[in-house]
């Protein structure tokens, strides 16, 4: 599995989700997106700037350096005193980050090469922390050194896989950069929408109403020169987004580049893109999510101390919110699945224990596809192998759930079985506290369960 996408939605999604009924109001023919946690690739701006270039789509001149000396280097290529260092890290909001070094901003502006392989080399192997990554920051590995321009006037273009318009549309605004949130919060008519249809493509007249509606009408064939590309990289590499904020006219040269973009892709069309789902940077996720997707599980981690697993989404949701609402913070979201074998209940375990902030975890299985006697268990086995300390309260209900009770029953473990969610949740939370307290304290406890006489 691909790249977990950055908790807070991009732009475009955020757009289409807040404006979506009104611009659909009288269609009978969509429904509103039912937004969710997914996994798709994400990929580092210097591949976005390569992907654009390489289908005639203009970028600034740009290389990726890894040490010191390349960063002099490709500095010196580019002849200018116009340099931007830029981190590769996947979080949004880098320029005002700031690495663990002490070292301000993850964009910055240089003007020599000798600067410039400074600059990188504080920059290389730090943390960055952004709004995006919280206290832990993310490793950077790569610095992209590439030329500045000085922009006259910024659009933003994006092109993105929408399930309210049932295909591709078409979002631009001619109040592009930095700030465009901002703009769709505060003059949300100056954002336009295109639909379009996958099987007709996109059609001249469509571009030529984007074109006309943010302004660039006096620059229409190059314009529509870059639309059409964008689109046409959007379908060959299976994207779900092409994000360019902003798409501007550098006041020097009167030209137009893309000076920043976003690419995201489609997971079932990792077959399709081998080499390009081969740059996934592992370096950017949360090691125990990608030892989750090994076994099929989804993991994704939360800020809390309570361990969640459960099989389905849904029942994910509603395990976390029936934590908050007795005062708990989940510390994670992991769905096994319908299909999880006990080696996978047992690895699901083991992901969750390798959180030292988990004080409690709480099971909720409703056993259809999945049996409840497998997750028993998986449970048992992982309780046994991995010498678990903490409290263990399991809820099973469904398919072959007297087997499960009889199983745990017969364990000698310490895992507390409860019948009802709101007790099981209940009783998490006042345990997880109690924990967290003798932690805190630097006390040792030790939790026995009294086997019921019944």
């Amino acid at each position: 599995m691909a790249t977990l996408l950055p908790r807070s939605l991009n732009f475009a999604e955020a757009l289409l989700i807040k404006n979506a009924t009104k611009l659909l109001a009288g269609s009978t023919a969509y429904s509103l997106p039912n937004k969710q946690q997914i996994r798709n690739l994400n990929v580092h701006e210097y591949v976005s700037y390569t992907l654009l270039r390489d289908h005639g789509i203009p970028v600034p001149k740009f290389n990726i350096a890894k040490t010191k000396d390349e960063a002099v280097k490709y500095a010196q290529e580019l002849n200018s005193k116009d340099i931007v260092l830029k981190a590769q890290v996947l979080a949004g909001g880098r320029g005002k980050g700031s690495f663990k070094n002490g070292l301000k901003g993850g964009v910055r502006m240089v003007d020599n090469p000798e600067l410039a392989g400074e600059i990188v080399d504080k920059m290389l192997k730090q943390y960055l922390v952004t709004k995006q990554t919280g206290a832990a920051g993310r490793i950077c590995n790569m610095v992209m050194v590439t030329e500045r321009k000085f922009p006259r006037r910024e659009y933003y273009v994006a092109i993105m896989m929408e399930r309210s318009f049932n295909g591709p549309v078409i979002i631009a605004s001619s109040q592009g950069g930095v700030n465009i949130e901002d703009v769709a919060a505060e003059n949300p008519e100056a954002i336009t929408y295109e639909p379009i249809d996958i099987k007709t493509g996109i059609t001249d007249e469509q571009v030529a109403r984007v074109i006309e509606k943010i302004g660039l009408h006096e620059h229409a064939s190059e314009a529509s020169g870059m639309i059409k590309k964008m689109y046409d990289l959007f379908l060959k590499k299976d994207a779900l987004l092409i994000e360019v904020n902003p798409y501007a006219e550098d006041a020097l040269t009167g030209n137009f580049f893309c000076l920043d973009a976003k690419f995201r892709f489609d997971d079932n069309a990792q077959f399709r893109q081998k080499e390009l789902f081969e740059l996934r940077d592992f370096t950017q996720e949360d090691p125990k999510e990608i030892e989750a997707a090994k076994f099929d599980l989804n993991y994704i981690a939360l800020d809390g101390n309570i361990g969640c697993m459960v099989n389905g989404a849904g029942l994910a949701m509603a395990t976390m919110d029936i934590i908050k609402l007795y005062g708990g913070d989940p510390a994670n979201f992991l769905d096994v699945g319908g299909g999880a074998t006990s080696q996978a209940v047992s690895e699901a375990f083991r992901i969750i224990l390798s959180d030292p902030k988990v004080t409690a975890i709480l099971v909720n299985i409703f056993g259809g596809i999945m049996r409840c006697d497998v997750i028993a268990e998986g449970i048992i086995n992982a309780a046994k192998n991995l010498n678990i300390q903490i409290p263990v309260i399991v809820r099973l209900q469904g398919t072959k759930v007297n087997e499960a009770r009889k199983l745990i029953a017969d364990s000698g473990l310490r895992i507390v079985p409860r019948d009802d969610l709101d007790e099981a949740a209940k009783l998490v939370v006042q345990l997880s506290e109690i924990v967290a307290l003798a932690k805190k304290a630097g006390v040792e406890i030790n939790i026995n369960v009294k086997k019921s006489s019944g």
